[in-house]
C-alpha cells in the first residue's frame, strides 16, 4: 500500500521558518505532481502549494507565495515545503497528497497523515 509520510511540523514563533518533508513509500511518486494543503480547526482543508511531477512548475496559494517553497528530490522520492516567515495565521495541521489536479482536491486519493504547524504570536 502506498504511504505518504510527513514530518517536520512543529511550534515556532511569528517569522521562523520551518521545512516540511513529505516522503512517499512508492518510488513511482517521482512521476506524479504532488501538492501541499492544510487544514486549521473549524476551518476545510485548504490548499498551499502544487508542484508538477517534472519538477519545472508550481503553484501556490495567494496566502503563501512568496513565503514558502515546494519543491522536489526525486532521487529520495520527497517532496518538501520551505515556509518562512511564518505568520500565526499559518497555524494548522499541513498534509502532503499526491496524483491529482491542480485546483481540484477531490481530485487527490493518496495523502498523509498530517503533521501539526503552530506559529506564536
Amino acid at each position: 500500500q502506498v504511504r505518504l509520510v510527513e514530518s517536520g511540523g512543529g511550534s515556532v514563533q511569528a517569522g521562523g521558518s520551518l521545512r516540511l518533508s513529505c516522503a512517499a513509500s512508492d518510488r513511482g511518486f517521482s512521476n506524479v505532481n504532488m501538492a501541499w494543503f492544510r487544514q486549521a480547526p473549524g476551518k476545510e482543508r485548504e490548499f498551499v502549494a502544487y508542484i508538477f511531477w517534472h519538477g519545472d512548475s508550481t503553484s501556490y496559494a495567494d496566502s503563501v507565495r512568496g513565503r514558502f517553497t515546494i519543491s522536489r528530490d526525486s532521487a529520495k522520492n520527497t517532496v518538501y515545503l520551505q515556509m518562512n516567515s511564518l505568520k500565526p495565521e499559518d497555524t494548522a495541521v499541513y498534509y502532503c497528497a499526491a496524483g491529482g489536479s491542480l485546483g481540484r482536491i477531490d481530485s487527490f486519493v493518496h495523502w498523509g497523515q498530517g503533521t501539526q504547524v503552530t506559529v506564536a504570536s
